[in-house]
């Protein structure tokens, strides 16, 4: 989900259902389309990396920010990681993890020169990640626009930095990674790109702040990221709401044992994962009330319905959230499959 509205915003729509796919090396025949779910299984990666606390305590360092980029463009198919000088048509080649090092203009905002680009740096790693946790809350979204302000690499930046704000939640907050504030960006985009752009306003008047950039702008944008920020974590939860939750997942399962496509019992086995996390395949016949061959039968179909996962054929069952029932167990979390 964070990956689709994150790529989402910047023009790249790969469905969570080819992400999916991506992710288990399934890949479409078409070139374009298979480096958009590999560019989105760079995401994921990277993300991954950051949900297990790779960066942990140092998120707005300039050594993680820089080592988001680079993971992230290290996992990039080749014809992804060149970009185009608008003014001279050249081609230039990115180099993951580096500083830039010429001058880029992002719509009307023309961003330091890159000699400046360490300095500046170091000025907001100095700045915001030294913050107590309900100050570093509420600057989160001046830390987003801040490095968005900043540019530090060549190309990748936008992906970069809502990475950096998801580890900023993850760790300030302990979202467990269960919402997203690319999701609420993502579904917000022209308010979201409008308000960022906003920030890059000169200093309106003396009643604007101090320094050289609206305070205004600043505050309006802080006001839609935190209450974006708080619409996605209301979102989760009521899709989280484990009554709800295996209602919705129950009444899918009916609805497949009528149509032939589960054996009867499925839903036991889903509703005791729901709460348990993980049930032991020894467990499965006296749970169902059933022989151990029909209860390997039972497994075995919900397993080709990519419902239940396990690392192997021996370890623990677990729960799975395939995105082709997104809409039915969870709906809403992200758009329909468009044809």
């Amino acid at each position: 989900m964070n990956c689709y509205y994150s790529n989402l915003i910047e023009g790249h729509d790969t469905h969570p259902i080819d992400i999916e796919r991506a992710l288990k090396n399934d890949y479409s025949a078409d070139r374009k389309k298979r480096d958009l779910q590999l560019e989105a299984k760079a995401h994921i990666a990277v993300q991954a990396w950051i949900d297990g606390g790779g960066v942990s305590g140092r998120a707005l360092t300039t050594a993680a920010i820089r080592e988001l980029h680079c993971r992230f463009c290290d996992e990039l198919p080749k014809d992804l990681c060149w970009v185009e000088d608008p003014q001279s048509g050249e081609r230039i080649r990115i180099v993951p993890g580096e500083l830039r090092r010429r001058d880029v203009q992002v719509g009307q905002h023309i961003a330091i020169s890159p000699g400046a680009v360490p300095r500046f740096m170091a000025t907001f790693e100095e700045t915001y990640s030294r913050l107590g946790r309900a100050e570093a809350i509420v600057a989160a979204a001046a830390a987003h626009h801040r490095m968005a302000w900043i540019h530090p690499f060549l190309d990748g930046n936008g992906r970069v930095i809502r990475l950096m704000s998801h580890a900023m939640f993850l760790e300030l907050l302990d979202s467990g990674a269960l919402w997203s504030i690319a999701r609420g960006l993502g579904r917000n985009v022209d308010a979201y790109k409008t308000y960022l752009a906003n920030c890059d306003l000169r200093r309106r008047n003396d009643l604007d702040g101090r320094g050289t950039l609206s305070q205004e702008a600043l505050v309006e944008f802080t006001d839609f990221f935190l209450q974006t920020s708080l619409d996605q974590v209301n979102f989760m939860e009521g899709l989280m709401q484990p009554d709800r939750l295996r209602t919705r997942i129950l009444l899918w399962v009916e609805e497949e044992i009528r149509l032939g496509g589960l054996p009867p019992k499925s839903g036991a086995i889903l509703e005791a994962l729901l709460y348990r996390g993980e049930l032991p395949r020894s467990e499965i016949a006296a749970l169902l009330g059933v022989g151990e061959r029909q209860g390997r039968r039972i497994v075995g179909a919900l397993a080709d319905m990519e419902v239940i996962l396990s690392d192997s054929s021996r370890a623990n069952l677990r729960l799975a959230l395939p995105a082709s029932l997104a809409s039915r167990w969870m709906p809403g979390l992200f758009p329909d499959k468009r044809e």
